[in-house]
Formats: structure tokens, sequence, C-alpha cells
């Protein structure tokens, strides 16, 4: 039995460890190897969050650098303009709780910046 944590987001605070998470990932980078850039649109990485939400998925991952070997990293600003869209309308849109996959702080904090934008834009619609 896994000891019981809790995640603390800007949707409130959730406690682990008593069922899996399932986490689906949705990549904002062109060359990423995942998917092989088939999801190439801000509207095709969206339709993507939403089926991995309508499967099962209890958060989404948002990626915007490759982790392809041998490919430069990408400016922040780039990565920015790549995972802030995405972010907003997941969380918008499909009510999802969101994370991000980086390394960069300005990116992370943008991010942040992003859900909570999207959750008073969910909350507006209600």
């Amino acid at each position: 039995m896994a000891p019981r944590l809790s995640l603390s987001t800007s949707a409130g605070t959730y406690e682990l460890g008593e069922r899996p998470w399932l986490m689906g990932i949705v990549n904002a980078s062109p060359d990423s190897f995942s998917d092989a850039g088939v999801h190439r649109t801000l509207d095709d990485r969206v339709a993507l969050a939403e089926v991995l939400v309508e499967a099962g998925a209890d958060l989404i991952d948002i990626g915007g650098e490759s982790g392809v070997t041998g490919v430069p990293p990408v400016a922040a600003e780039e990565e920015i303009s790549r995972v802030v869209p995405l972010i907003e309308r997941v969380v918008h849109e499909l009510g999802a709780l969101v994370s991000v996959d980086t390394y960069k702080p300005v990116v992370a904090r943008a991010a942040v910046g992003a859900g909570e934008i999207g959750r008073a834009s969910c909350r507006e619609r209600v």
C-alpha cells in the first residue's frame, strides 16, 4: 500500500495513494518522437486531450520541447508559445487537470498562469 500524499494545485488539493492516476500525454512540439508529429495543430492537440480525458486520464501532461536526442533545445519563448495556448484550452474547454513537462522556470510560471486563466474562463462559463 502506497503512502497517502497530497497534491496541491491551482484547482485544489488532491489525495494520492488510494489508486494509480492515469496521465495522458500531449506533445506540443513538431518533432515529438512519441506521436510522429501527427497532432500538428492546436485543435488536433486539444482533440487528443479530449480523447485521453474521455478514456480515463486523470491529468494531461503537456510538453513543448522534444526529448529527441541530438535536437537542440528551443528558446523558452518558443516553448511558451507552444504550451500556453494548449494549456488554456485544455483547462477551459475540458476542465482537465494539467501538468507541464519542462525544466525551464519561466515556462513553468507561464504554464501555471495559463492554467489559472483557463480555470477562470471555466468559472465564467458556468
